[in-house]
């Protein structure tokens, strides 16, 4: 079925906060949108009032027709303990839902006084239930695990339990959700993160191939470009939302182009208008100057002079009054808002050892999985890459680097005078229940309250943040919780696992920067390609089926 989404003059947000007003969106098969802006700017907001499940502040979203099916996949993958795979997946593309309705209106069906109305009730949820697939998703949910190499253990892939799966499974599981999906428009929020490369490449062809609409968030710049057809920006700093054609790379020249363009139409307007008033300053000036120089010269019986004086006065105050004019009649041009821009370096530490870390035929075994027999060796300075596919060891070969894992056979042997700074995969320095203020003053005792405070600040964590509880701060406000501690720590190894997840994409941006004045030793373990491109390395690992090889 084709169908449309139409948002119009939508704003969202809280009571206490308006993200984004007067919105304007039409979102129909083929079409494939961005939705791009700082952390904070709105973008998961938006998906939920396009989905329905938040109610716009005003404005209003329709659907054509009424009954089209739109599926909303946030970013985060809720785990339910008890969940199995084909539980989750049931329940990610409406299935779980609509079966249950369909199961609810039957039972009201089979009740000997159920109103007339019943009979339609149960035909609109059988209708519901058979658009979504399903009747034969345990059949086709199968082959797809199977395709994206997720049928590995001696149990059917389906019958695991989601909390039992690594971040890298878990995003391969929401894959397989939207391949199954029979969604008419998807919302997809952060699709790309914890997915490898070949996972990226199988998520730009569901996506290109969706018979309906998309409306996407992402931050993974490689992806952007080769999937939307437009660009709906939403900018934090000036309040505004606009919507761009064409793809990515084409939205950020015309970005360029709009913003150096506001930017000279406030310079010219400011100019133009200090000119008006310095000129309408001079000629009250001369206009007062002139009052005075009649008094003082023209003779109180000559009225000839005294009446001439006064009628060069009156020109000269006209003269100001038709100045005043030109600048009340000037179209006033709002200056640009400077945006909020993360900026921060890498904290150094002392030089460690020549040698940071040595591995010897070292090996780790987990269950059915081996990595290794491994022999590498970082030295200080160096910049090492790592890709790889989901599941590979690339997370463990960095625990047995640094330490945090001894191998069941062979060495393992941590360098001294080694400064470790690390982003993990799944942020654990910051989970918990403890305030971000709290947790942050554990991590560095040496801060005070007030360091803690104004260095959060400039990573743009500020009160309303510092006092919540760290688990209830979003993805992105957490990655920037511990880029400030790499900030506050010195550090002369820097690991960064998956970095650019839940990160907007100035932060990305600085983030790369950070990394091009960085001098100790650096492991890198990313998917996002732009950055693998952007970012300088002397040596790249690929970790594949246990083993690590250089390429």
């Amino acid at each position: 079925m084709s169908a449309t989404l139409v948002a119009k003059d939508v704003a969202g947000g809280y009571a206490h906060r308006v993200l984004f007003e007067h919105l304007d969106l039409t979102v129909a098969a083929g079409d494939v949108v961005g939705v791009v802006g700082a952390n904070g700017a709105g973008k998961t907001t938006l998906l939920r009032v396009l989905a329905g499940d938040l109610a716009p502040l005003s404005g209003t979203v329709s659907r054509t027709p009424p009954d089209a099916f739109v599926g909303w996949l946030p970013q985060e993958h809720e785990r339910v303990a008890g969940e199995t795979v084909g539980g989750y997946v049931a329940r990610r593309t409406g299935c779980a839902a609509a079966t249950a309705a369909m199961d609810a209106a039957a039972e009201a069906l089979a009740d000997p006084d159920a109103p007339a109305a019943a009979a339609d009730v149960y035909a609109a949820a059988l209708d519901h239930w058979l658009a979504t697939g399903a009747p034969d998703l345990d059949e086709r949910l199968g082959a797809v695990l199977t395709e994206l190499g997720l049928d590995q253990s001696a149990m059917a892939p389906e019958d695991a339990l989601m909390t039992s799966l690594s971040g890298g499974q878990a995003a391969r599981v929401g894959l397989a959700a939207l391949l199954c999906s029979r969604f008419d428009i998807v919302l997809l929020d952060e699709p790309t993160n914890d997915l490898d490369l070949d996972g990226l490449d199988r998520l730009e062809e569901v996506v290109a191939g969706m018979r309906g609409g998309v409306v996407l968030v992402s931050h993974d710049r490689e992806f952007l470009s080769r999937s939307v057809t437009r660009v709906l920006e939403l900018d934090l700093a000036q309040h505004t939302n606009t919507i761009y054609g064409g793809g990515y790379d084409s939205y950020l020249q015309e970005r360029e182009v709009a913003r150096r363009h506001r930017r000279q139409e406030y310079d010219e307007y400011a100019e133009r208008k200090a000119d008006l008033v310095a000129r309408a300053r001079t000629q009250r000036e001369w206009s007062s100057q002139g009052v005075r120089n009649a008094i003082r010269k023209a003779p109180d019986n000559d009225k000839i002079r005294r009446r001439a004086a006064s009628e060069s006065s009156e020109k000269q105050a006209q003269k100001v009054r038709q100045m005043e004019s030109r600048i009340a009649r000037l179209e006033e041009v709002v200056e640009p808002r400077k945006e909020w821009v993360l900026q921060f370096t890498i904290g150094a530490a002392p030089r460690s050892s020549t040698v940071v870390s040595t591995l010897n035929d070292a090996v780790v075994r987990r269950g059915d999985f081996t990595l290794g027999p491994v022999s590498i060796q970082v030295n200080a300075g160096e910049r090492i890459g790592i890709t790889g596919p989901n599941g590979a060891g690339k997370s463990t070969l960095l625990r047995l680097l640094l330490g945090q894992l001894e191998p069941e056979s062979g060495t393992a042997q941590l360098g001294s005078n080694v400064a470790i700074g690390e982003v993990d995969q799944s942020r654990r320095l910051f989970t918990g229940s403890q305030r971000l203020a709290d947790r942050f003053e554990a991590l560095m005792p040496d801060y005070t309250t007030e360091q803690v405070r104004t260095l959060l600040a400039k990573f743009g964590l500020r009160a309303d943040h510092v006092d919540r509880p760290v688990d209830a701060l979003s993805p992105g406000e957490r990655t920037r919780a511990a880029l400030a501690l790499l900030q506050a720590r010195g550090t002369n190894v820097l690991v960064l696992d998956e970095p650019t997840n839940h990160l907007d994409l100035p932060a990305i941006e600085q983030l790369e920067s950070a990394l091009e004045s960085y001098q100790g030793a650096l492991l890198l373990v990313t998917h996002d390609r732009r950055m693998l491109a952007n970012v300088r390395v002397d040596r790249c690992w690929r970790v594949a089926e246990g083993r690590v090889t250089e390429e």
